[in-house]
Order: C-alpha cells, then sequence, then structure tokens
C-alpha cells in the first residue's frame, strides 16, 4: 500500500505538488491522471525519494522509500524509458540491477521473457525502440517480484498490441493483490485498464473514486474528466 500524506513540493515558489493526500491500495489497478503539467511526474518522484518535499510525507508498506533495504524486492518503478547504459545489453542491464538487489540471477530471463524481449537479450539496450525501452523499463520493475509497482506512462511508444500486453499484465498483477499505480494522460486507456483513479489538477487533488462513479457523472468519461480539470482544457490531455 501506499499512503501519501500533505505533500507538497515547490519550484521557485510554484507549487508543482499541493497538500496532496491519496492511497494506492493492494489488490486493483489504480490510475494517477492529469492533465499534462499537472504534478503526476513530480508526485511519483517524491514516493521514490527522489526529490525532497517541502511538507508532507510518503509511506510505501509503512515506510520510507529510503529505509527499504532492498528497495527493487519492495517497490518496481518505471519513471522513464531507456534509463540504462547504452552499451550494455538488455541482459547485462538487468544482471548488473539483479547483482545490486541480490536478486537470483535466473529472474533476469525469467522477466526478459515476461515482457518479450528474450530475442534481443544480448542487443545493446542503446540499439532499442522507444516500445522496446519501456518494455526493458518494465522487465527492471518486475525484477525482484515486488508487491508495489509504480509506472509512469508505460503505453508510451507502444504498439497497440503492447498496449494490449501491458494492460493484461497490471491488471493480472494487480489480480495476485499487489499495488499497481500508473499514471497516464490517456483517458481512454485508463478507462480500460483501471478500476480506480486518482485525478490531479495543478499539483491537486481533484477526484479518488473507482472509475465507475466518476463514469456515471458525465455522458463519457472524458467528459468527467474535462469537467474536473475545468480549465485545464481538452488540449493539455493529448
Amino acid at each position: 500500500m501506499i499512503e501519501v500524506r500533505d505533500l507538497t513540493k515547490r519550484y521557485n515558489g510554484t507549487p508543482a505538488v499541493d497538500a496532496l493526500s491519496f492511497d494506492v491500495r493492494p489488490g486493483t489497478v489504480t490510475g494517477f491522471l492529469g492533465p499534462n503539467g499537472s504534478g503526476k511526474s513530480t508526485t511519483m518522484r517524491l514516493i521514490l525519494g527522489l526529490d525532497r518535499p517541502d511538507a508532507g510525507r510518503v509511506r510505501i508498506g509503512g515506510h520510507r522509500y529510503r529505509d527499504l533495504r532492498w528497495p527493487l524486492r519492495e517497490v518496481g518503478a518505471l519513471l522513464e524509458a531507456k534509463a540504462f547504459h547504452p552499451g550494455r545489453t538488455a541482459r547485462a542491464h538487468l544482471a548488473a540491477l539483479a547483482a545490486s538487489n541480490a536478486i537470483a540471477a535466473s529472474r533476469v530471463d525469467e522477466v526478459l521473457g515476461m515482457v518479450g524481449l528474450a530475442g534481443a537479450a544480448r542487443k545493446r539496450a542503446g540499439k532499442f525502440s522507444l516500445g522496446m525501452g519501456q518494455r526493458l523499463g518494465i522487465a527492471a520493475a518486475l525484477l525482484g517480484d515486488p508487491p508495489v509497482l509504480l509506472l509512469d506512462e508505460p503505453v508510451n511508444g507502444l504498439d497497440p498490441a503492447g498496449i494490449h500486453w501491458i494492460r493484461d499484465l497490471l491488471k493480472s498483477l494487480a489480480a495476485q493483490g499487489r499495488t499497481v499505480f500508473v499514471s497516464s494522460h490517456l483517458i481512454s486507456e485508463m478507462a480500460l485498464m483501471a478500476e480506480h483513479v486518482v485525478v490531479i489538477g495543478e499539483g491537486r487533488l481533484l477526484a479518488d473514486a473507482p472509475v465507475a462513479d466518476l463514469a456515471a457523472r458525465a455522458p463519457s468519461l472524458e467528459d468527467a474528466f474535462l469537467q474536473l480539470t475545468g480549465a485545464a482544457g481538452k488540449e493539455n490531455w493529448s
């Protein structure tokens, strides 16, 4: 479970995240939605301790991320595509991560197979397309078989088959009782992937509800989100 309480982060006096509070519970895919620039990526960085909040706190399974002894075995994260050394092969990249967190080497080939990169295991990651880079990032997130997953825009660069694959994968992981938190600005995709959504705008909480409840508020789910974000405008969701 992820607990966010009164989380605040300012840059040059301007709030990127403003007194944000919500929970992400196990057993369901929770979507994290908001227009571009709403504070989603900043919030995820704060959850993972990559940025220091000005106020508030975050707990993952009751602990701060920085206090986790073996973080990859507790939390799997994908924050950006191609977060790897371009000269390393896919297998070497994952093997280094596995060694750093005392993860069995056999897990490397297992996750490469899970994400459809078994045939590219010996290829240098710098030669990967955006979609292949996303798959490698997802493999890294899954490497420690963690109970908590945070993925920032995981469908970027994926073709329709890949989008269908990640959707099914995340649903299956949630069905195993894991905590799955996925950010996106694609309303249509979240409608198919998530059961619960946290919606923010200008760093503030706008909604924390089941998808079905939001869908009942307007003619379409997109209309419901646009009503919530109001002045943000439809163009900022694209």
